[in-house]
């Protein structure tokens, strides 16, 4: 059966509610979009392709719920369709539906946090030039902003829109910084200079938002598994390294807004290798 993209779906940390806000979908080219991975490799997570054996990968972000704070973490792609030739179709247009979905408004929002810029984690943030969440702080990690401004050959960064919606509102955070209650950053660069995680926590459960720490299940087990846009592939496998070592031996509830059918599971240390497991 070919992959979905993933639902609106919640889970609870404690007194947290967190909820996926699905925005759209991506199917993009296997040796395109992980350029190490191989068909042989493919054969054993075929349950992540589609028809046409292509990755699926679901766009959206995530709504925090903790006590009187709503946070929204990362905005989707935005109200658009396109397709690369060679590389895949990427569409989005959900986002603001979703979040109604929920009960909440967009003037309830009071901080919106990008795990990096890309246009895929951007998409709502000024439609037309002007903010969906007039009322939010916008946070973005240390030095992400300062990438930005430099040329964008891959073409991945965010639109006109958003940079200048953006200039005179977006605060810089970092790694430990207390967003909301529960709601903590851990940097996790590599994907871009300025990627971060969100550590959300209470009493004695946890969860992490990953952002693009990983896009598919396929790469818990096959490590050496980047993805194209990765800025700094290098320090993207190490931080994917620790953060896999680190969740295997623990209970943590892990979001992972691009994976196909649920975003929502954890990792679990198997014979020999890591497994994902959702419910």
């Amino acid at each position: 059966m070919a992959a979905q993209p993933a639902p609106l779906a919640s889970v609870t940390v404690g007194d947290i509610k967190i909820t996926y806000l699905p925005d759209g979908e991506g199917h993009f080219v296997t040796a395109a979009f992980m350029p190490a991975s191989s068909e042989e490799g493919w054969a054993l997570h075929r349950q992540w392709l589609d028809d046409e054996r292509r990755v699926v990968t679901t766009f959206g972000g995530f709504l925090i719920e903790t006590g009187d704070r709503k946070v929204a973490v990362d905005l989707g792609f935005g109200d658009a369709s396109v397709e690369f030739p060679g590389f895949g179709t990427l569409a989005g247009g959900r986002y603001l539906d979703s979040l109604k979905q929920t009960g909440v408004a967009p003037a309830e929002i009071d901080t919106v946090v990008y795990t990096h810029l890309h246009i895929d984690h951007t998409g709502w943030t000024a439609p037309g030039g002007n903010l969906t969440f007039a009322n939010a702080r916008h946070l973005a990690g240390h030095g992400e902003w300062d990438h930005w401004q430099q040329p964008d050959e891959s073409g991945a960064g965010p639109v006109p829109d958003t940079v200048a919606a953006l200039g005179s509102r977006l605060e810089a955070s970092a790694d430990g910084d207390t967003i909301a209650p529960g709601v903590t950053v851990v940097a996790t660069p590599g994907h871009t200079p300025g990627h971060q995680s969100l550590i959300v926590s209470s009493g004695s459960d946890r969860a992490i938002i990953l952002g693009d720490v990983l896009h598919c299940p396929a790469q818990i087990t096959e490590q050496d598994w980047g993805v194209v846009f990765d800025v700094d592939p290098g320090l993207a496998r190490r931080t994917r390294d620790r953060l896999m070592a680190e969740l295997e031996a623990s209970d943590t509830t892990v979001a992972a807004s691009h994976f196909p059918e649920a975003v929502f599971g954890r990792v679990l240390a198997g014979e020999g290798k890591r497994n994902w497991t959702v419910g």
